[in-house]
């Protein structure tokens, strides 16, 4: 297995997304809308608005266990940067914000709890923080709950990400691609043919396998990654770029470590 840095300037946004983006931080920075979040500073937020505009692999999940949501909104950066802008903004001084079929909200509970030390930056625990309580029934997000109870409420499944993907990107088509044992390579070339039309892609995988150097014993879905093409399968290998933990990374893998390691795939199209 090889994990190597993605060239750093594949999958950037161009400057005819960007600009919108950057004239609604300016706006954004120049109104006079007090924020409802007690404890985020506003002038932080904006400085890191502009960092990701410019960058969507800034979008960090840092300390939390915000993979899920982090995919997604790197790809709502990525693709649609202006949107990512208006998200934030409403946020920051309404609470909530429109998705493509309901309004999504960040509870008094949420906002309050929202200080001291986050584990990442403020901008990206407004949003994903706010993504992880919609879907919350049992655990509460708080930022500096036991981490065996952070595990608990940052859990993804694979209907919530194909939510998010037509809730926050606004796709009008999510499919779900169970991998492990006999449809590995399929699920992959499906993610593909949805990237290549256009649209996203999401794989769960055993991240301490496949991204790290210290596989479990048993093999376990554990983490999400955006799926940014450059798939390749030939005789026995794959290889393929993702986005995860602020990073582009390139994997090439035996055919063997990526069946072990890669559990699902989830696609969207426009």
């Amino acid at each position: 297995m090889t994990v190597t840095n993605a060239a750093t300037n594949l999958y950037l946004p161009d400057a005819k997304l960007t600009q919108p983006a950057v004239s609604a931080i300016d706006e954004f920075a120049k109104s006079s809308l007090p924020g409802v979040w007690a404890f985020l500073d506003k002038a932080t937020i904006v400085a890191d608005l502009r960092s990701r505009v410019n960058d969507p692999v800034q979008i960090n999940q840092g300390g939390q266990p915000f993979c899920g949501p982090a995919a997604v909104l790197f790809e709502l950066v990525r693709k649609q940067p202006l949107r990512y802008v208006r998200i934030c903004q409403s946020l920051f001084e309404t609470g909530y914000f429109q998705a493509a079929s309901h309004w999504i909200s960040a509870s008094n509970e949420l906002r309050q709890a929202s200080r001291g030390d986050l584990h990442m930056s403020q901008v990206d625990w407004m949003v994903l923080a706010t993504l992880r309580q919609s879907e919350n029934l049992l655990f509460p997000v708080e930022p500096n709950a036991p981490e065996m109870i952070r595990n608990l409420a940052g859990m993804t499944k694979s209907w919530e990400m194909r939510g998010w993907i037509k809730e926050i990107l606004g796709y009008r088509k999510s499919e779900y691609y169970h991998a492990y044992l006999m449809n590995d390579v399929s699920a992959l070339n499906q993610a593909a043919a949805a990237i290549q039309s256009g649209g996203v892609a999401f794989a769960l995988i055993t991240a301490e396998g496949m991204l790290q150097t210290n596989p479990p014993p048993i093999p376990f879905p554990s983490h999400w990654v955006a799926l940014l093409g450059n798939i390749a399968v030939t005789n026995n290998q794959v290889s393929f770029d993702v986005y995860t933990w602020s990073k582009k990374l390139h994997l090439d893998l035996d055919l063997s470590s990526f069946k072990k390691y890669f559990w699902a795939a989830v696609t969207g199209i426009p």
